[in-house]
C-alpha cells in the first residue's frame, strides 16, 4: 500500500496490521488501485485504521453516518461494513475522479445500496443538510484548514453519545514538535486545542497511523 504517514515506527505499524482484522480482497485491490495514483495515494487510510473504523462503528451501533473526505473509498467501505442493519452512510467529497474509484469499490463490496455520495464543497453540503438530520458517527478526513468548520457543523447534528472520528491529528508527530512552524501543523494544533476545550464533548487522540481523534458528544 501507499507510504502513508504514521506516528509509530514501521515495525509497530506492521505489527498493528498483522493483529487487526485483515483487509479482504476488495480492500486489497483498492489499495493496489489507489497506489497507482502516485504520492497522493498516501491520503488513503491504513488497513489497521480501517479495521478500527469498522469496529468503532459497530460498537456505537451506528445507523446514520457521514464522512467528510472520501477519496477512493477505503474508509467508507470500512464504516459501511460496521453499520447496523438498515444503516446509511453519506459521503462528502469534491472529486468525481477519485470517487469514481470509490463507487466501483462499493459495488464490488456489495455496499453501494447503503452509501450516498454527495459531490461538492463539504462545508456547503453539511450546511445544506435537512433540518433535524442527526448522525450517530462522523468521520473527518479532508482538507486540514476546514477541520474546525466541519467539526462545528457536525457536533450539533450528532446525537448524544454519538462519535466523531478525525484523521491525521498528530500530523506525523509535528504537532508536538516545537520546531515545526509550518501552516498545516499550526492548523492541526489549533484544531486539537479547539476539541480539547469543547465542553460539549469528551475526546482522546489515539496514536494509530497518523493520529485518530475520538470524540464523544456528552
Amino acid at each position: 500500500m501507499a507510504d502513508r504517514p504514521s506516528i509509530v515506527s514501521p515495525a509497530i505499524a506492521a505489527y498493528l496490521r498483522d493483529h487487526a482484522a485483515p483487509a479482504d480482497e476488495v480492500l486489497r485491490e483498492l489499495q493496489e488501485r489507489t497506489a497507482q495514483l502516485g504520492r497522493i495515494a498516501a491520503m488513503q487510510v491504513s488497513s489497521e485504521e480501517g479495521a478500527l473504523l469498522t469496529l468503532l462503528t459497530a460498537l456505537v451501533g451506528v445507523t446514520q453516518a457521514i464522512e467528510v473526505g472520501t477519496f477512493t473509498g477505503y474508509s467508507s467501505i470500512c464504516i459501511a461494513r460496521g453499520l447496523a442493519p438498515g444503516g446509511r452512510l453519506v459521503c462528502c467529497d469534491v472529486s468525481d475522479e477519485y470517487t469514481a474509484v470509490a463507487r466501483d469499490a462499493w459495488r464490488r463490496a456489495g455496499l453501494d445500496d447503503r452509501i450516498e455520495l454527495r459531490i461538492g464543497p463539504a462545508l456547503a453540503t453539511l450546511q445544506a443538510l435537512e433540518p433535524g438530520t442527526s448522525f450517530d458517527l462522523a468521520f473527518i478526513d479532508a482538507d486540514k484548514p476546514g477541520y474546525v468548520d466541519y467539526y462545528e457543523e457536525l457536533v450539533p447534528r450528532l446525537r448524544a453519545g454519538g462519535v466523531i472520528l478525525v484523521d491525521n491529528t498528530l500530523w506525523s508527530g509535528r504537532v508536538a514538535d516545537p520546531g515545526a512552524t509550518d501552516e498545516t501543523t499550526a492548523v492541526m494544533r489549533a484544531f486539537n486545542d479547539h476539541v480539547t476545550a469543547d465542553q460539549r464533548v469528551e475526546s482522546c487522540i489515539l496514536p494509530i497511523s497518523d493520529g485518530l481523534t475520538l470524540v464523544r458528544k456528552r
